[in-house]
């Protein structure tokens, strides 16, 4: 059966926001004089795909939960302001790529982000009128996989895909019980997938 759908995860598959979330955070942080830590881009790096919740655990594991909640909101806060108006880098080629895609699929995105962050992409960028439906973690409280059963049994999709870097995106596929497209240039590394690319254009070449 022909791919009907294609559900992209955001960071590292349509976008690098690292360097915009790096500043805002070290921004917040200032307002902190006790916690030294300074989030690196490597750091961030190794928090893509996770839910926020981890992403405070990980960064800031001797804090108590409370403050690591905290930071996280306000960070998190302060980063949607900034993204959303200047954005972060788009991968090469992205808007003349997902402009063919629409063309002959409907076009989604899950995400591990919280709630206002993929609006924060569609204000920059102006690529919502691409998008058929979102969904995401900050909004549901559930887990990649789950969100992406959500996106097709709200849309109806028959044959859908999901295109992400990582190895929750992989397993948010399998959860889903859908075909992984991997994209490779992004932060991760995954070992199983059904496809691989290696720029944004590429899944134009895809057999799907």
């Amino acid at each position: 059966m022909r791919v009907d759908s294609i559900i992209f995860d955001l960071d590292g598959t349509l976008w690098d926001s690292i360097e915009g979330i790096c500043g805002t955070w070290k921004e917040v942080l200032s307002n902190y004089p006790d916690i030294k830590r300074v989030i690196t881009p490597k750091d961030m790096e190794g928090c893509m795909g996770l839910q926020i919740a981890d992403i405070g655990k990980k960064l800031f594991p001797d804090l108590p939960e409370a403050m690591q909640m905290e930071l996280m909101e306000k960070c998190c806060e302060t980063e949607q302001i900034y993204l959303g108006e200047h954005g972060g880098k788009l991968y090469p080629k992205l808007e003349e790529t997902l402009e063919k895609l629409y063309q002959n699929y409907k076009l989604f995105i899950v995400s591990n982000c919280h709630d206002g962050y993929i609006q924060c992409f569609f204000k920059a960028h102006k690529l919502n009128k691409y998008f058929s439906d979102i969904e995401c973690s900050g909004v549901t409280g559930l887990s990649k996989g789950e969100n992406n059963k959500l996106i097709i049994k709200r849309n109806n999709l028959k044959n859908p895909v999901y295109v992400g870097d990582t190895i929750t995106d992989a397993e948010s596929a399998k959860v889903a019980k859908i075909p992984f497209v991997y994209a490779r240039y992004g932060f991760g590394q995954v070992e199983k997938y059904d496809y691989v690319i290696d720029s944004f254009e590429e899944i134009l070449r895809l057999n799907l």
